[in-house]
Formats: C-alpha cells, structure tokens, sequence
C-alpha cells in the first residue's frame, strides 16, 4: 500500500531515507521493514477496533512503527514514553491497544502496564529484549506465510494521540492530518503521503514523537521523502543536523527558537543554514522578539499554526504576514471560521474580546475517543469548537491570543492539565489543598508551580513531596517549583480562582506566556 516508498526502493535502493542518533536506513530497508512489520501488526491486532500503541521515542523504529500500520489499516496510539505504569496502562486500556512498540525509555513502563492490560506483546527496540518481549528484529523479519486471511479492504485508522483538551483528564483524539475523512486504508496512505505539508528534501525530527507536531515526519516519509529524527534536542547539534544533511524543513517550538539564539554568536556562525526553506512552529505562543530574531537569521521562513491534536490546524502565518500583523496567530484558514464569543452566548464583533471559537464543518468535528461529555463540553455554540482560549479578530481577519479560560499550562510546546498534577498531589499524607499553576519560566515559556497547604500540625517537607510526585506521574507533569502556602484564593462560588493564584506571578494583566 505504501507505493511512494516503494517506488523509492525501486529508484533509489540505497539512498538514505531514514536515520537516526544510532542508525541509518535505506529506502529499501524501510520499504522491507514496512512490508515485514506490516503483517507482523496484522496478526497483533486482526480486529479493526484494536491498536498498536507505539512510545514516543526519538528513533526510527518508532517511524516505522505507525507507518507500517497506517499502510495495513492498524490504528496506532502514540504513548509518551515518559508515563508512569498506571498512567500507561490507563491509556492502553483506553484506546483498545493489544500490543506496544518501545525502546529503553519506555521499556519499564511498558512491561509494568501489560500486567494491568491484555497486551499480547510488548516488541521491544534498541534494547535487550527480557523474558515475555518480542526483539524488533523478529517483527522485521518477513513473515513465512503471510496473514492471507487478512481483509484486504480494512477501513482507515489514523494514529491517536492524546490532549487534555480544555477541560479534564488526557483523552484519545485521532490525527487531523486530511481535510475530509477517507474509508480505507489504501486511500489514507495515498491520501497521507500526497500531503506531507513540507517541501522536498529532508525533514529534521526535533520534538517528542509523542506528539501531533512531530509526528507529522510520517507523512513526510509516507512521501518517499528523507527524514533525520534527533534523540534529545541539543541546539548546536541541530545547527550540524541541518548543515550536514542539507535539511530543508523542520518542526519546532519556541522553546528550542530560545536555545538555538541562546548559543554564542561564534557557534551560530559555524554552521550553513542555507538549505531550510520551511521552518513551522507551534505548540505555545513565541515571544515577539525571539520570533524577529529567528526571521533575521533563519531568513522569512517560519509558518506558525496555531490549532490542537483535536481539531487540526485553524490559523497559520507565515514570516511576511506575521512582520505585518506582529502577534497575531494568522486567518482562520479553510474550511474553519473563527468566532469570538462572549460571556452572554453571543457573537461578538471584530475587534471585541471574547471565548475563541472556530466554525467546523461536520467532517471536522471535534471528537474525544470514549468520553461524550468532553467532546460536547469543547463547543461553546453549536458547531463551534474552542481550544480554550480567549481572543479577538483584527478587521482583516487576522486572530489574537490574549488570555486563556481553559485552566491549561503550555510548557515548551506541551500541553499540561493541572488537574491531572492535583489529583496525584492530593493523595499525599501531608497535603490539605492544592493548586497548580502556570507561571513565566525563560525557556519553557510557562512552567508549574504548586500552591500547597499542609494538613492542620503537619511539617510538610517539600523535598518528600517532589520525590512522591515524580513516583507518581511523569515528569513533564511535575511542578518545577512548590511554595506552601496558608490558603488558597477562591471566588464567591468557592471555586480555586486560579486567575488570581497566578496574578502575582505575572507582570502584566495577561497570565500566559507569549
């Protein structure tokens, strides 16, 4: 099904299209390993309704991973690899996964979670595979007698990934890589691999492959075009990654805009830039002047969208635009609408500030895997979906961000529910109230921070707590800092009032970064 990469195996056998910190791989390894992995995820999960979960690891098994899946109609699940064993085998058990794909990173978790699953197999890559693993060398090994028995026809399955949304807990929302829906697998690939939103040439991985960002490098495989993933993002070594691979697109977040400016002039100098022609970004607001400062170096190359693993992409601008209408997010582009809403339930008018929505067509829906109530709770008017966030609309079209009403932080491109760190917080022996909030970080844009209040005659010891945290969660949902407090603003309904828990943390009226 894949028919880009094999054509690509077929004129260009031994060029490099995929490589990685530890590996390199021909086209005609990738096109063997697809076809070999394919089947192998066919017998793992024969049922349509059933996915492989693949862990966010920075690696070409992981590409490979979702790409041979998404050729044999196998819907795949992208897993942080950072998940605790409950936080995994909520997900897993979620989604309907029946087998995981992980490395080193993931590896503990991932064997932890199939004791509280039905997972039939945990292929294991990059490390020694333990007793009850599958070495990933057995599933790019062809298949003897290939699943014949399998249905031909099997019905599209794009990748979940999952959001906190504006509201709740992580849920499972399918990618929104095609502007309308397709029936089978054969017509997603096809469909997959004619947009792979970059231009020609190779495509540099930077951010967690966990991501809806990030993830878009499948499409630009699925193309029959190079990709290079970086393991963990270092920014002089992604200066060298460009100039040695004459990269010509890339995906980041402001976060890494910060620490490629933060080098020294001397080291930014080293390195021939030259070949990118397409530099997206998105994931958090950028700061105005380490947007100018990219644009004078990189040259007027950027694009940022703005949008959600929910919904797809509804703005984008590019560097030209963007030095005409400084922070503003770009038009709603099609076949979204934006709408700006206010606290009475009615359209507001250009130039007032309000609830950000956007007009989505049926085939656009949002939709949260197995959860009903948030997928209505994220419409604010009928057919109006929100990302949570508070904005205008200038007379030319053009979105602003002003504030956010979702109680969401965003930090270094990720988004984190506070919630999700208070529920775990909570269970603590010592810990009364809590409240996590987002506050100014210089190189994540925003961070977490917990407002706790100790039980009545409790020593509470803050070093405990953190340990307590980071045994419980991942670590990207751990707060970075913890102060203790006697209470905890509230407003008159009783309710945390988190706008004035985080107020005295932020210069201006506005409490987000950007």
């Amino acid at each position: 099904m894949l028919d880009r990469i094999r054509d690509r195996a077929v004129s260009d056998p031994t060029g490099v299209a995929l490589i990685d910190d530890n590996s390199s791989l021909t086209w005609t390894e990738v096109a063997d390993a697809l076809d070999a992995l394919g089947e192998h995820f066919i017998a793992l999960a024969p049922d349509s309704d059933e996915r492989v979960a693949v862990i966010g690891e920075n690696t070409v098994e992981t590409l490979l991973a979702h790409a041979a899946a998404i050729g044999r109609g196998v819907g795949t699940v992208a897993v942080s690899r950072q998940l605790k064993p409950a936080e995994m085998a909520d997900q897993l058990l979620d989604s309907g996964a029946v087998a995981v794909v992980t490395g080193p990173l993931g590896l503990a978790s991932s064997v932890a979670a199939a004791q509280k699953t039905v997972l039939r197999a945990v292929v294991v890559h990059n490390t020694e595979a333990g007793d009850g693993t599958v070495p990933w060398r057995d599933v790019v090994t062809p298949v003897e007698a290939a699943a014949s028995a399998a249905p031909t026809e099997r019905p599209a399955r794009p990748p979940l990934v999952y959001t906190s949304g504006t509201t709740g807990r992580a849920r499972g929302t399918q990618v929104r890589w095609l502007p309308a829906p397709v029936d089978t697998a054969q017509e997603y690939a096809d469909a997959v691999a004619a947009r792979s939103g970059y231009p020609a040439g190779v495509h540099l991985v930077v951010g967690p492959l966990q991501h809806n960002g990030p993830l878009t490098a499948i499409r630009h495989l699925l193309s029959g075009r190079p990709v290079v993933v970086m393991g963990r993002f270092d920014a002089e070594r992604a200066l060298s990654l460009i100039e040695t691979h004459r990269v010509t697109s890339t995906l980041m977040v402001p976060t890494h805009f910060q620490r490629l400016l933060a080098l020294p002039e001397a080291t930014r100098a080293k390195y021939d830039v030259s070949s990118l022609e397409w530099v997206a970004h998105t994931g958090s607001a950028c700061p105005a002047d380490v947007k100018r400062a990219m644009i004078d170096w990189f040259g007027p190359i950027l694009v940022e969208s703005y949008g959600g693993s929910e919904i797809g992409s509804v703005c984008r601008i590019d560097s030209v635009e963007w030095l005409a209408h400084p922070r503003s997010v770009g038009r709603a582009t099609p076949p979204f609408e934006a709408v700006v809403v206010g606290s009475d339930g009615t359209e507001l008018g250009r130039g007032e500030v309000g609830v950000l929505g956007f007009r989505t067509p049926p085939e656009r829906s949002v939709v949260y895997h197995a959860d009903p109530e948030k997928t209505a709770a994220a419409y604010i008017l009928p057919g109006v979906a929100t990302l949570g966030d508070v904005g205008y609309v200038d007379e030319d079209g053009y979105v602003f961000i002003t504030d956010r009403v979702a109680d969401m932080v965003v930090s270094g491109g990720v988004n984190l529910y506070p919630a999700e760190s208070e529920r775990v917080l909570l269970t603590h022996p010592a810990v009364a109230e809590v409240a996590v909030i987002g506050v100014p970080d210089d190189d994540l844009g925003e961070s977490l921070l917990a407002l706790v209040v100790p039980e009545p005659g409790v020593t509470l010891d803050i070093g405990e707590l953190k340990a307590f945290a980071k045994d419980s969660m991942a670590s990207y949902k751990c707060p970075k800092k913890y102060v203790v407090v006697d209470e905890l603003a509230r407003n008159v309904m009783g309710k945390l009032d988190k706008k004035a828990l985080r107020a005295p943390y932020w210069s201006t009226d506005r409490t987000i970064a950007g």
